[in-house]
């Protein structure tokens, strides 16, 4: 009988972005990372909240995301800041960048994880801005299922 490694699942959220914006459209990228970048997100060690994707030169980029240092790596350890290059099909960036363009629009890093494969791939965003009187429904919305929810649990107990 083969031992079979229990995977454990890294799912990192930037949880103020769903705050900020009106997701459009989400694409899966693949990153370019270095072993320790890897290891580090694979123990949890990332962070979104300050993260921006770019076009530039026809390449899409994440910028200001933090990836911890590897804490067993050696001198030869990343930038924790570096900017990444992302993956995406032609036709999936040409779209996104025509999108990118319009007036309004931009691209959001939401969601860090690891696939079934063992690769770390980033969940953006086509989103656009969301004014405050949006903000304020968000915030009465969760707080009236909030609510409900409690309401929920206090009677299916009874």
């Amino acid at each position: 009988m083969a031992k079979e490694k229990k995977k454990i699942k890294v799912e990192i959220k930037n949880r103020r972005a769903a705050f900020e914006y009106h997701f459009e459209q989400e694409y899966d990228a693949g990153m370019i990372l270095t072993g320790t970048e890897i290891k580090s997100i694979r123990a949890g060690n990332a962070n979104l909240n300050d993260a921006y994707c770019l076009i530039e030169n026809g390449e899409l980029w994440v910028r200001n995301m933090y990836i911890a240092v590897y804490e067993h790596g050696t001198d030869n350890n990343h930038e924790p800041r570096r900017a990444r290059k992302l993956l995406l099909r032609k036709p999936e960036l040409r779209k996104l960048e025509r999108k990118a363009k319009e007036k309004g629009y931009t691209i959001v890093p939401y969601l860090l994880f690891i696939n079934e494969r063992g690769f770390a791939k980033l969940t953006i965003e086509l989103a656009t801005g969301k004014k405050s009187f949006d903000k304020r429904e968000t915030i009465k919305n969760r707080d009236n299922k909030r609510s409900l929810d409690q309401l929920k649990k206090r009677y299916s107990t009874v």
